[in-house]
């Protein structure tokens, strides 16, 4: 490998870590530079550059990049595999450390994503990305956010000790099926990946415990867990995705499961698709999560907004409506009486917009423009409620209600 400048690897490695989508830095444990007794460097809370938002819409930036891009193995679908032939770069863990502090104090930055491909093996490469924690938090007294993707497998007290520094640890299933797994990447095993998850639940439910018990229990992974599924790789079709998604929510207590729409790479290998899937579809498919986990959607219920030939989601509409579509026996719904459950299920009505009329609702009944300003859209929600001024009457049975709904396509890009 060339000597390469610190910042050529940057380049290389920050590059390297586009293709992982699960960055996100929600869910931890509030930290400052002003508590403990000696200070430190760093915080969890505040704004800066964006690349990741938490919950309640803070932006927080984080450093993400890879500490290696070449890998012992040679998944089909991955652009750092073993017979890549792309330009390589490795960072030490020094090197890491003092670019995670420099991009700190120049404000650049407020937290660090750190993944790599597998080098020498899995327990050298797990014990470099510990090694960089480890030194963060105890050396330096870094503060910040710390997401370590883990190697599945790795000595499970490696992944232990990393949950020690970290803020949160993920590891990706890669594939939504065991059949696609074994096709594309052989050297990967589907039980070992689940047995390491299933492994990080256990720990994480262990602290939460034993801190109920004892003040100063040390943490572990405070955010939890998270895992990244490929879309449009294998033949998975949207209704297997979902199913794979609720059955990892419920196994293993997931923050998050995210999706990336794979993405042709140079000198692809011929068992890949020769094209990207729609970005569309992987929107549709965080939209079905989001549904999963905060309205009430059963994976059944999100079965029925797929196509019954295709197993996918439309594309042109929304999940939601495309269940709501085909209930119409359920609505409408009378705005000023229905249970939260309900209403949560009218298309356009999202969490804070029914809180919203649940909560103006107790003190009058509710018209149609009453509605319209708690919501930031009248239109999708006409056909399927009733208010105490309106009444949409046929609206619903209408034949083309679903083409009057569907929002006009969007113009292309002059250079896409």
């Amino acid at each position: 490998m060339a000597v390469l400048s610190i910042r050529q690897k940057l380049e290389i490695l920050a590059d390297a870590a586009k293709y992982d989508a699960s960055c996100a830095s929600s869910g931890t444990k509030k930290r400052d530079s002003m508590s403990g007794r000696k200070g430190g460097i760093g915080s969890t809370e505040g704004m800066g550059i964006c690349h990741a938002y938490a919950p309640d819409g803070r932006c927080i930036s984080l450093l993400k990049i890879l500490l290696t891009n070449s890998c012992i193995f040679d998944c089909h679908y991955c652009i750092n595999r073993r017979s890549s032939d792309v330009r390589r770069a490795r960072f030490t863990v020094r090197e890491v450390v003092d670019l995670t502090l420099s991009f700190y104090r120049r404000n650049y930055i407020e937290g660090l994503f750190l993944s790599s491909g597998i080098i020498r093996s899995s327990d050298y490469t797990m014990e470099q990305l510990v090694g960089v924690a480890r030194a963060l938090r105890e050396e330096h007294d870094f503060r910040g956010y710390i997401h370590l993707k883990t190697i599945p497998d790795a000595d499970p007290e490696l992944t232990h000790q990393a949950g020690l520094y970290a803020d949160r640890l993920s590891i990706n299933v890669e594939l939504p099926t065991e059949q696609g797994l074994r096709r594309l990447a052989p050297e990967k095993n589907g039980e070992r990946i689940e047995g390491a998850m299933k492994g990080l639940r256990t720990a994480i439910e262990d602290t939460v415990d034993a801190k109920k018990r004892y003040r100063h229990a040390p943490r572990f992974a405070p955010a939890g867990q998270s895992t990244q599924m490929i879309v449009g790789a294998d033949e998975a079709d949207d209704r297997a995705i979902i199913r794979r998604a609720r059955s990892l929510y419920d196994r293993h207590a997931l923050r998050r499961v995210y999706y990336s729409a794979f993405s042709p790479i140079p000198s692809a290998s011929s068992v890949l698709p020769l094209k990207r899937p729609p970005l569309l579809r992987e929107h549709r498919l965080y939209q079905s999560d989001w549904m999963m986990r905060f309205y009430g959607f059963s994976v059944q219920d999100l079965e029925q907004a797929t196509d019954p030939q295709t197993g996918h989601l439309p594309l042109d509409i929304d999940p939601k409506l495309a269940w709501a579509l085909a209930h119409r026996g359920m609505f409408p719904v009378d705005v000023n009486c229905a249970p939260r459950e309900l209403l949560l299920r009218v298309p356009g009505l999202g969490v804070k917009a029914v809180d919203r009329i649940l909560a103006s609702r107790r003190v009058r009944r509710l018209r149609l423009d009453d509605v319209a300003r708690l919501t930031s859209s009248i239109v999708k929600l006409r056909p399927f409620l009733i208010a105490s001024d309106w009444r949409p009457v046929h609206l619903i049975d209408k034949v083309d209600l679903r083409r009057q709904l569907t929002p006009p396509a969007a113009q292309l890009e002059l250079f896409g």
